[in-house]
């Protein structure tokens, strides 16, 4: 068996500060743990860095705890000793990282209820996955980098023969009208009402991103981020949109708001870590209180990344529907990496979604499954322990570096050819192996969504492989 070996990444994921207390930590482990599991060691360091002043006497880890304690900031907000109530759905199938990122956001002194949607997984901040109700407080990584990352489907009044007898005019819209991919900008550029915003000339960090702001308007991201022509079943007979129960041709969309969103996103996360110092483990989660230029500034910007999300998409949806000659029967959209004012427990809260599906009672969303594995049109049922918030997706099961090592390309193009999709672009960290089962996911949140329709992508436009903008 060999020795356990942790590293400075390791330690400086569950909130240790880059400096001396990594290499001590190392040593003490290595030299006095080193029979315990990764996992354990890592555990029990987290306790260390929780409290050291409790570990400040032990013969063993009390090296660690004196480093810490000199090291601490006396600027440090500390966390609530009890967390505020919080609920879990599809905890069978969610990585431990993720519900202790939910932990640590749930004892934030401004937080008053938290939910994690069953399709979650580790990211910043809160987990992907993760929905926190906070008190006049935006937590900017409690929105997500990619602002307004979302979902659009337009249905359409084509025949669903024609994605067979017209599957190259499809392949070729797909190919002309999108594009997809970190800097992807289109050189005739589009006039929108978004672009002529007050909030580009009267935020600073807003007035140098209008000219990529205009040239990014109507492309997608990378890793995640699709465009997808398929079949959409309408199941439910009493629909909003008086639509015949049956099979329609689709379009299905998902990204954010591009480098507009990314930059706003990185400039208040350091403003709020600026203004908010908080304890290692939750320093992603400093947040901007609402009554201050800073939090108004950051709320303001937020809003104008998420109109600039959505008009991404419509422009999307308005060219390829041109290109195949169609008209726009229904559109479903929503967001799922946003904050929102809403009313919960008797006060106004800012509700912070971060990869979830609003699902208040009647709020219709999307949430996808993979290129192989059908999406779900839905209607949220308004349940109270999720903050009225679903899943946004099936979620990840395999790290896209762990997905490219266990995934072929020869895998990828069966899979493929066994559920009759044609991908264009893409790579094998979206492989849909690298996914949950979205139908466990669905199952797992039977209390907070109906099932309005499906979604089953038939021809898939994705970038050509690379980290994810989400």
């Amino acid at each position: 068996m060999s020795a356990l070996k942790l590293d400075g990444k390791t330690l400086r994921s569950i909130g240790y500060p880059q400096g001396l207390v990594i290499r001590i930590a190392i040593e003490v482990i290595e030299e006095h743990y080193a029979g315990y599991t990764a996992a354990a060691a890592t555990a029990l360091l987290q306790q260390v860095l929780a409290d050291p002043e409790a570990y400040a006497a032990d013969e063993k880890l009390g090296k660690i705890a004196a480093e810490l304690m000199i090291k601490e900031d006396p600027r440090i907000v500390a966390l609530r000793a009890e967390p505020v109530e919080y609920e879990v759905f599809g905890s069978d199938f969610i990585d431990p990282g993720a519900i202790r990122q939910l932990q640590n956001a749930v004892r934030l002194p401004v937080a008053v209820a938290g939910a994690l949607m069953p399709d979650a997984h580790q990211g910043y901040g809160l987990p992907i996955g993760g929905v926190l109700a906070a008190d006049n407080a935006v937590i900017p990584y409690g929105v997500g980098v990619d602002i307004g990352c979302r979902m659009c489907l337009s249905i359409v009044d084509l025949p669903v023969d024609s994605l067979t007898s017209q599957h190259d005019q499809y392949r070729r819209a797909l190919e002309k009208h999108t594009k997809f991919g970190a800097g992807a900008a289109w050189k005739q550029r589009e006039a929108d009402a978004v672009l002529e915003r007050n909030e580009f000339r009267e935020i600073p960090v807003l007035r140098n991103l209008l000219d990529k702001a205009s040239g990014q308007l109507g492309t997608s991201g990378s890793g995640n981020h699709f465009v997808e022509w398929g079949i959409a079943a309408i199941s439910d007979a009493d629909n909003e949109w008086q639509l015949p129960p049956g099979n329609y041709i689709a379009l299905l969309s998902h990204s954010g708001s591009r480098g507009l969103g990314a930059q706003v996103a990185g400039h208040y996360t350091r403003l709020a870590k600026e203004l908010c110092v908080l304890p290692g483990e939750a320093q992603h989660l400093a947040w901007l209180d609402l009554d201050k230029e800073e939090g108004q500034e950051y709320w303001l910007a937020m809003n104008l990344a998420g109109d600039y999300a959505s008009a991404c998409h419509h422009l999307i949806h308005k060219r390829l529907i041109a290109a195949m000659g169609a008209t726009l029967l229904a559109r479903v959209e929503n967001h799922h990496n946003f904050a929102w004012k809403e009313i919960h427990h008797g006060k106004e809260l800012i509700v912070h979604r971060k990869g979830a599906t609003p699902a208040g009672k009647g709020v219709l969303g999307i949430i996808p499954g993979s290129m192989t594995a059908p999406g779900f049109i839905v209607r949220g049922k308004g349940e109270t322990t999720s903050l009225q918030s679903a899943s946004h997706g099936a979620g990840r099961q395999m790290s896209r570096t762990k997905a490219m090592a266990a995934i072929s390309g020869e895998e990828l193009s069966k899979v493929l050819a066994d559920n009759g999709v044609t991908l264009i672009g893409g790579g094998l960290d979206e492989a849909p192996g690298a996914y949950k089962n979205i139908h466990e996911v669905m199952a797992a949140q039977q209390q907070l969504v109906e099932v309005a329709g499906q979604f089953w992508p038939k021809l898939v436009r994705m970038a050509d492989g690379g980290p994810a903008e989400d």
